[in-house]
């Protein structure tokens, strides 16, 4: 085969076409690649980008996000501690534990118990300011129900220094000491917030008198001497062998002027009582009403208001369904 020869003109074209052609292809290659490198953004730009999205995202979502994503890896912590631990009950051939959950009631209830908890130190700690100090103290003491008994005298007998705070003030002890007084049958003691005690006395009312020698002493209707005094009109005056609140006659003898309509026992001058079997009521005008025992007390009264009017000098309601005027 005979060789083209250099100075052949058609032997040299196609290789210009062929470098010419390389040379295409290689700028578009690198063409391509410059296109590639610039489509990527370099590490410089990224960053930027990622500090700008962090500036858009804002310090509340940057918080919640890191709260989240800890709370996550918490979460698989203790899942991967339960898997393990589940793993070597297995080996160790134990049962495996449940998982145990607090229930919506559960939470429920330990919310309730702290706030139980809470009330009760709050309530604690007020009855402690109120008993150790002297925010609601005794400043004024009042007393109601006086007759012949003084104030004085029952302030004296309470002992309740000024200033002391009420919750210490123990109402039944000042009650027991106001009731030493004779004349005072009951007593009654109330705190009064923020700085009052108050104090409510009954005192005794005669019943029956009885002569002595040191004067005459006055009787309730318990059959307690508690006071030595004069007479006050209308109380008749009581003849027993040992009066006194535990003694069987005078008891009869006092149930008896008790039963009586007050119209009619203001009518008694002196109730004789010798016996629990024996009651003899004297009046004022001479007249004697024949008693007897006390039973049926509450009908002899009745029959005796209608006997009265009646003329005569001796009245005997001693037989209720047979009462005689004589």
């Amino acid at each position: 085969m005979t060789e083209p020869s250099q100075d052949d003109p058609k032997s040299t074209v196609p290789e210009t076409d062929a470098t010419e052609a390389d040379a295409t292809e290689a700028d578009a290659t690198e063409a391509d690649a410059t296109e590639a490198e610039d489509s990527k953004p370099a590490p410089a730009q990224a960053k930027a980008a990622g500090a700008e999205g962090e500036d858009v995202e804002g310090p509340r979502r940057r918080a919640r996000r890191e709260r989240e994503q800890r709370r996550a890896a918490q979460a698989r912590a203790i899942s991967i501690e339960d898997s393990r631990r589940e793993a070597k009950r297995r080996a160790l051939g134990k049962p495996v534990q449940e998982a145990k959950t607090l229930g919506r009631g559960a939470v429920r209830g330990l919310k309730l118990l702290m706030w139980t908890a809470v009330v009760a130190v709050l309530v604690v700690g007020l009855g402690l300011l109120l008993y150790f100090t002297p925010v609601m103290s005794t400043r004024n003491v009042v007393v109601t129900g006086l007759g012949e008994v003084t104030q004085e005298e029952v302030i004296a007998a309470a002992g309740v220094a000024p200033g002391t705070p009420l919750l210490q003030v123990n109402t039944d002890a000042v009650a027991e000491r106001v009731a030493e007084i004779r004349r005072i049958a009951s007593v009654r003691v109330q705190r009064q917030y923020p700085s009052t005690l108050r104090v409510t006395v009954v005192e005794r009312t005669p019943v029956v008198v009885r002569d002595y020698p040191d004067g005459v002493h006055l009787f309730d209707r318990d059959g307690v001497d508690y006071a030595t005094a004069l007479p006050p009109p209308g109380v008749p005056y009581l003849d027993t062998e040992n009066p006194g609140p535990t003694d069987p006659a005078t008891k009869a003898a006092l149930q008896v002027m008790t039963s009586l309509r007050p119209d009619i026992a203001g009518l008694v001058g002196r109730v004789s009582a010798p016996s629990v079997a024996a009651i003899t009521l004297t009046l004022i005008d001479g007249r004697v009403v024949v008693w007897g025992t006390t039973d049926r007390t509450e009908e002899k009264a009745l029959k005796l208001a209608a006997l009265l009017t009646q003329p005569g000098q001796t009245y005997d309601v001693s037989s209720p369904d047979l009462p005689t005027v004589k």
